[in-house]
């Protein structure tokens, strides 16, 4: 019996990574959750809102690819992209307000959600005939990449950075709705002479800034975490000659 409450038990060794967002909208956003959140009926949780945002980014893929053969599917997605906002910024604010957060189950969850969500709306652009399954591919690929560095500094360093230049999650919903109104009216731009998608052109861009801020921020980490973890200066023959000269280092 005693075995079982302490497994029922929190672990309170466990340290939740210092979340760090520093968007344009990050004060707007953070005002409007903390209105949210106490007017959220009581029979809705934050499992509920996270599994909104996720099928609000299926529909937003969906809608994409009725897009191909209506363009009222550009609609649909915007109408998603809120909804998505809404259950994925909401869950953990409704969390922390009712005094039940649930830091490695959320971060966890959370973020199989997002790679999940990025799958469906990447996927349906793919399918939309407004951007090319290349350049959405390559999106993919350099979504998921940033990614795992992120969660990876969020282990090792206890940081949760969650924009980049002022840009995050928010921003990007915002972007890419904007996007939606502007191939409503022209999906095709001309450059140097030749007409190109403008989804690929954004596409593109937006997969070279990923990859940037990806090589940045791997230097950035690794140079913080070789100072916190420098090699000893003799290079010891087994691992307790390696225990002893650190200690002596750190005595030093």
């Amino acid at each position: 019996m005693q075995l079982e409450e302490q497994k029922m038990q929190p672990d309170i060794r466990f340290r939740e990574a210092k979340r760090i967002q520093q968007s344009f909208l990050a004060t707007m956003e953070k005002k409007t959750l903390y209105w949210l959140a106490p007017r959220t009926p009581l029979w809705i949780n934050s499992d509920h809102l996270t599994l909104l945002g996720l099928l609000a980014m299926a529909g937003a893929g969906a809608g994409y690819w009725w897009a191909r053969i209506n363009s009222m599917g550009l609609a649909v997605v915007i109408l998603c992209l809120a909804i998505n906002w809404l259950g994925d910024s909401l869950d953990g604010t409704l969390a922390r307000f009712r005094n039940c957060p649930r830091p490695r189950y959320g971060f966890y969850v959370d973020h199989v959600v997002d790679a999940f969500g990025a799958l469906f709306l990447l996927g349906g652009m793919a399918l939309s005939g407004y951007m090319s399954p290349f350049v959405a591919g390559g999106l993919l690929v350099a979504y998921l990449m940033l990614s795992i560095e992120v969660y990876l500094a969020s282990y090792t360093l206890g940081d949760f950075k969650i924009s980049y230049f002022k840009m995050g999650p928010t921003e990007l919903r915002v972007l890419l709705s904007v996007g939606n109104i502007a191939v409503y009216f022209k999906s095709m731009v001309h450059l140097a002479g030749r007409a190109y998608r403008l989804f690929d052109v954004a596409g593109t861009i937006g997969i070279s800034g990923m990859f940037a801020i990806l090589l940045i921020s791997v230097v950035q980490n690794t140079t913080k975490l070789y100072r916190r973890e420098p090699l000893p200066s003799v290079a010891p023959v087994n691992q307790g000659e390696c225990e002893t000269v650190v200690v002596v280092e750190a005595n030093g």
